[in-house]
């Protein structure tokens, strides 16, 4: 059985998924972007700014789910420039503790939605 995880805290889907399932103690989130769920803009104005935001969404998903980061097992960061990745990896760095931070893969791909520059979902175990 699958429950609908959704919080106005963070952006709201604008497709046909939802921002997080929880199936059993294990919760499967979709990509956050930078938007922010205010004002429904983008946070572009650096790529550590971008990545703060699409974290802060993240977080607001997980809360939603009664998790934190500490519930994260698995991450997955997509990016647009490989050349960023030292930036994101310092703001991601500040949301975990590297004693426990989960597995990552980190990928780079040509375009992400709304032509953004970083992409991060998560899977998270209660």
């Amino acid at each position: 059985m699958k429950k609908i995880i959704n919080t106005k805290n963070a952006p709201a889907p604008i497709g046909p998924y939802n921002q997080a399932v929880l199936t059993g103690n294990t919760l499967y989130t979709s990509g956050q972007i930078a938007l922010n769920p205010v004002t429904g803009e983008l946070v572009k104005s650096s790529i550590e700014e971008e990545t703060k935001q699409v974290l802060e969404n993240m977080k607001a998903v997980l809360t939603e789910a009664g998790m934190t980061f500490e519930n994260v097992v698995k991450t997955s960061i997509f990016v647009k420039n490989m050349n960023d990745f030292s930036k994101i990896n310092t703001i991601y760095g500040k949301y975990f503790n590297a004693d426990t931070a989960p597995a990552r893969e980190t990928v780079e791909v040509g375009n992400l939605p709304l032509f953004v520059n970083v992409e991060i979902s998560m899977i998270a175990i209660k």
